[in-house]
């Protein structure tokens, strides 16, 4: 039965590694750029369903959606004046503008709410419930996640598929010279991109807090880690890589607290990264291109 609440936790918390692994894998498909900033993105949206349940008294679903507006905007925000400046630099230069982006955001946060954690509301009502089947203990909050996430999955996936604006991502990421002369507003793909990879970011961190309950301004570091490791693991780039990448650490990191090595479950995670990045350098969907030289 321990094995199979393992299972339980690890799908709760591998959809909401999903949700921001999408984010990571979209913009890398899109520009080639690991945004590192990504995970305070969760941080900041973690923070504003914090201020909307407890300040503004919004329902969890409220809270959620003005978490994603809030990150969508700020995404676009930090794409126009920190990224798109350095759209023909090295890439160096923009890994070193995420990291700078990440610690701006960490430390604008610790300016207005302080360094200490904060803790969401007391769930009530449903979501406090549980139930039991043959001793697995399943949280409602748990199915809640998992539903909200599945939910977000689909939206996107229609976005990407069945909207002209999902076509414009498609035809970026393919050439994005070429969808220019196409017609395509490039700028304006790259902004939508990042301003939907953020919203997904934001749904996550207000799930993180409801689950986690305690929030602090460095909380964004591990979970947008271990989601960079589910992207490259699945095979960055890929909607379908991150989603398989962001289960996968799930189910890792909750069997390995299941087994005892909760001290070392981070450590499990990224030793497992390694393996796949030696046995199959290009993640587990990703194909190894040739380029010439």
């Amino acid at each position: 039965m321990e094995v199979f609440q393992q299972l339980i936790n690890g799908l709760s918390l591998g959809s909401i590694y999903a949700l921001i692994a999408l984010g990571y894998t979209m913009v890398y498909g899109i520009i080639q750029l690991i945004n590192f900033a990504h995970g305070d993105v969760l941080m900041v949206g973690a923070y504003v369903g914090w201020f909307s349940m407890t300040a503004l008294h919004m329902n969890m679903f409220a809270a959620l959606a003005t978490a994603m507006a809030a990150c969508a905007v700020l995404g676009v925000v930090i794409e126009r004046v920190a990224y798109k400046p350095l759209r023909n630099s090295t890439r160096i230069a923009a890994l070193i503008t995420a990291i700078g982006v990440s610690l701006f955001l960490e430390y604008v946060m610790m300016y207005f709410v302080g360094a200490n954690p904060k803790a969401y509301p007391d769930l009530t009502g449903f979501m406090a419930g549980s139930f039991t089947i043959h001793g697995v203990i399943i949280k409602n909050i748990q199915l809640v996640i998992i539903g909200i996430s599945v939910l977000l999955m689909i939206i996107l996936q229609l976005i990407v598929q069945r909207t002209r604006v999902g076509k414009a991502m498609r035809a970026v990421s393919q050439d994005a010279d070429a969808a220019r002369l196409m017609g395509i507003n490039v700028d304006n793909t790259i902004s939508v991109t990042f301003a939907i990879g953020s919203a997904l970011a934001g749904a996550a961190g207000v799930m993180w807090g409801l689950y986690y309950v305690s929030i602090n301004p460095l909380m964004g570091l591990m979970p947008g880690l271990k989601a960079f490791v589910a992207a490259v693991f699945g095979g960055i780039g890929l909607i379908p890589g991150a989603l398989l990448g962001a289960y996968a650490v799930g189910f890792i990191e909750t069997i390995a607290k299941g087994v005892g090595l909760s001290t070392y479950s981070d450590a499990v995670v990224f030793l497992v990264l390694i393996l796949i990045l030696i046995i199959k350098p290009a993640g587990l969907l990703g194909k190894n291109t040739k380029e010439k030289v």
